[in-house]
């Protein structure tokens, strides 16, 4: 997309620095991993590229409020948000399950909000449980009807 770039934990804090001189705190990340596997693994490992960009941000630049992303689409390697079945149809309630652990590796890592996207029936309900289950009552879920319609969204509408 033009005028959307990938930033690599090395090199993120360049933006950041210049997120901060602009008056930017806030700001939302997606993860684009290494490997890929029909599970996404990648979203959910605790050395996953989110998770390791938040522990850096939060080291380094702690004044940043971060949301990140939750979804399977740019983890898996059939690029659907979800877990699939034989006939490759998305299987809804496993997947929660998956979103589920996605939010709480997030949230052990230092997130500050997340964003659900993967469209899932009982999405919003599956990541609440597995948070308050884990310890993170507090932890803000942002509704993707918010999200879409921000400034954090823009370039992907």
């Amino acid at each position: 997309m033009p005028g959307q770039y990938r930033w690599s934990i090395d090199r993120v804090g360049e933006e950041l620095t210049e997120l901060k001189e602009l008056g930017i705190t806030s700001i939302l990340l997606f993860g684009i991993p290494a490997h890929k596997d029909p599970v996404g693994s990648g979203a959910y490992a605790d050395n996953g590229i989110v998770q390791e960009a938040i522990r850096y941000i939060k080291k380094n630049f702690p004044e940043f409020l971060i949301v990140t992303d939750v979804c399977m689409c740019e983890y898996t390697d059939h690029g659907h948000c979800g877990i699939l079945d034989r006939d490759g149809c998305v299987i809804n309630d496993e997947t929660l399950l998956y979103l589920g652990k996605i939010a709480v590796s997030y949230a052990k890592s230092g997130v500050d909000m997340v964003a659900p996207s993967a469209m899932m029936d009982g999405e919003i309900l599956a990541i609440r449980k597995a948070l308050d289950e884990t310890g993170f009552k507090d932890l803000p879920i942002m509704g993707y009807s918010a999200k879409y319609a921000s400034s954090y969204y823009g370039p992907f509408r």
